[in-house]
């Protein structure tokens, strides 16, 4: 048995094509009118209800109980596109302690996406800063064999 994607229930299957292709520059691979795969891994489902054979009221939108997780290279620049779109945000940017810094916002359905810097990008500038393998894996709160991955540019 394999995994394929994760399905998102939304509203508008279109409005959503357009919001992760435009934003996350996610391209579909499948488009089967009111269902449509991104290449990321994960699908888009218009009439989720119907499709399951739910009561319309069932679906709960804006849950809070699970995010989609993207990584960016540039932070900085994926903050400068994101002032170019109307999203409402879970929390402005913020630093956690491992060294990422990370926005949330809301897709156009409720469902929480998270953009965080990547974490390879992190450790390789801790270890340009001078770092060691180990102290940078203290530092990103990562394996040390992660961050030697990066060093090498296996990651």
């Amino acid at each position: 048995m394999q995994f394929r994607c994760a399905v998102l229930a939304v509203k508008d299957v279109e409005v959503s094509k357009r919001f992760y292709g435009e934003l996350f520059d996610r391209k579909v691979i499948l488009d089967l009118g009111k269902n449509a795969t991104l290449d990321g891994g994960f699908a888009l489902q218009e009439d989720f209800p119907w499709l399951l054979d739910l009561p319309e009221d069932s679906v709960v939108w804006k849950p809070h109980n699970m995010e989609l997780y993207f990584e960016a290279d540039d932070f900085d620049a994926f903050l400068e596109k994101l002032k170019r779109f109307d999203v409402r945000l879970v929390h402005p940017p913020k630093k956690h302690e491992w060294q990422q810094r990370v926005v949330r916002i809301y897709d156009p359905d409720g469902h929480i996406v998270e953009i965080g810097e990547s974490m390879a990008v992190i450790a390789r500038r801790y270890l340009a800063e001078g770092y060691s393998v180990h102290e940078t894996a203290q530092i990103i709160q990562h394996p040390a064999e992660f961050v030697e991955l990066c060093r090498t540019g296996k990651l």
